[in-house]
């Protein structure tokens, strides 16, 4: 099936017809192959399966975590078209997704999830973003054919070295969300289901 993903768009594509994974039935950090068998996904799930099919047809693994304040962190698959980066990445509101490779640099790119990545206090809480985490770095059976959950994987990402996007200055300064922009927020592909 990721063979059929060969360009990042395609990937994208794929990720954003998968329904949401809302783990209903408690938290999960699925494999590629859990993703795929059970057809739901969410953020660091979704990097997983993107980094896998950049894989295959041969870029680098890699993924970004961008932490927040008072807020989750968000992970997106990074890929490089030339000198510049772009980010395919899984969410269910419109705002956090695709980032084209056009940033010269992994802040610039990171910065570009900024004004978008917002709690439900309206405030902005994207703070810092972590290097390049290659996934070569761990045995394909931890996170692509694991038929647990890959704890380890987001454990090890959220342990890496991030850095700063905002002085404290900065951060304390930051506008709240408007009615617009709480509007386009609100904007949602997948609804979570009811309750069994």
């Amino acid at each position: 099936m990721l063979r059929r993903l060969g360009t990042p768009q395609k990937i994208q594509d794929f990720l954003n017809a998968l329904p949401a994974n809302f783990e209903m039935d408690g938290q999960t950090c699925l494999s590629v192959r859990e993703v795929l068998r059970q057809r739901r996904a969410h953020c660091i799930e979704g990097a997983m399966l993107a980094a896998c099919a950049l894989w295959i047809h041969g870029d680098p693994p890699l993924l970004m975590d961008m932490r927040a304040e008072r807020d989750y962190d968000h992970v997106v698959a990074l890929f490089r078209r030339g000198r510049f980066w772009g980010a395919i990445s899984k969410t269910n509101p419109a705002v956090l997704r695709w980032r084209d490779p056009v940033y010269r640099s992994l802040r610039e790119l990171a910065m570009s999830y900024l004004h978008e990545y917002a709690n439900r206090r309206n405030q902005k809480t994207l703070r810092s973003y972590s290097q390049p985490f290659d996934l070569r770095r761990f045995d394909p059976e931890l996170w692509v054919t694991n038929r647990k959950n890959c704890w380890d994987i987001g454990a090890t990402l959220d342990e890496a070295p991030h850095t700063a996007l905002l002085t404290k200055t900065q951060a304390r300064l930051l506008r709240l969300r408007d009615a617009m922009e709480r509007k386009a927020d609100a904007l949602l592909e997948h609804r979570r289901p009811r309750k069994r």
